[in-house]
C-alpha cells in the first residue's frame, strides 16, 4: 500500500496495490500490521456501506464528538465521488481548513480522515457507493454537522450548487463559526 499525506497531513491518501488478471482483480483495502507500519494504529469497530442513486448527492459534513469520535477509512465501492475532510480541531493550525480527493472504483483510493475532523462526500456518477471503516460505533446522541457550503470554509465541490442533491438534516446544518467545536487540536495529539 501507499501511504500519503495530504496538505493537512493527518489525512492520508491510501492507495492499495491490485493485482489483475483476465477474471478480475483482488486488492487488499485494510491489514492492521501494513498501517501500523505508515504510524496507522486506529482500531476499527464498525463498517458501513451506503448508496446514492443521484449524482450530486452531497452528504456532510458530519462528525461524532467525543467520546464517540470516530475516524474514517474512506473508499468508493462503486462509481465516482469528491471525499472532503475538514479540521475541526480549535487551536490548530490548519482548523477550519478542508482536503479532497477523488475516490473511485477505477483508482482504488482511499482517504484516512482522523477523529476531529468533519468528513463528507459529492457523488459524480450515479449509483455510487461508498464503504468505510469506523473506529466507534454510531451514537447519534453525540453526532454534529457542518453546511456542506461553508463560504468560511470554501470547498471547491467538482459540481454547481444548482445540481446539489441534500438531506433536509444535512441542508440545516450550521455553519462551523456557528457552533462550538468539541474538538481541540492538544486533545488529538
Amino acid at each position: 500500500m501507499e501511504f500519503k499525506s495530504l496538505t493537512i497531513p493527518e489525512v492520508m491518501l491510501i492507495t492499495p496495490r491490485r493485482f489483475g488478471d483476465h477474471r478480475g482483480f483482488f486488492e487488499e483495502t485494510y491489514n492492521f500490521d501494513e498501517f501500523s507500519s505508515a504510524g496507522i494504529e486506529t482500531v476499527f469497530v464498525q463498517d458501513n456501506h451506503s448508496m446514492s442513486s443521484e449524482l450530486g448527492t452531497v452528504r456532510g459534513l458530519h462528525f461524532q464528538a467525543p467520546p464517540k469520535a470516530q475516524a474514517k477509512l474512506v473508499r468508493c465501492g462503486r462509481g465516482r465521488l469528491f471525499d472532503v475532510a475538514v479540521d475541526i480541531r480549535k487551536g490548530s493550525p490548519t482548523f477550519g481548513k478542508w482536503v479532497g480527493a477523488e475516490l473511485s472504483f477505477e483508482n482504488g483510493c482511499m482517504l484516512l480522515v482522523p477523529a476531529g475532523f468533519a468528513h463528507g462526500f459529492m457523488t459524480l456518477e450515479p449509483d455510487t457507493e461508498i464503504v468505510y471503516k469506523c473506529s466507534d460505533t454510531y451514537a447519534p446522541e453525540t453526532e454534529g454537522a457542518i453546511r456542506w457550503d461553508d463560504p468560511d470554509i470554501g470547498i471547491e465541490w467538482p459540481l454547481k450548487p444548482a445540481e446539489v442533491k441534500l438531506s433536509d438534516k444535512d441542508a440545516a446544518a450550521l455553519l462551523l463559526s456557528g457552533q462550538e467545536s468539541p474538538f481541540t487540536f492538544e486533545d488529538a495529539k
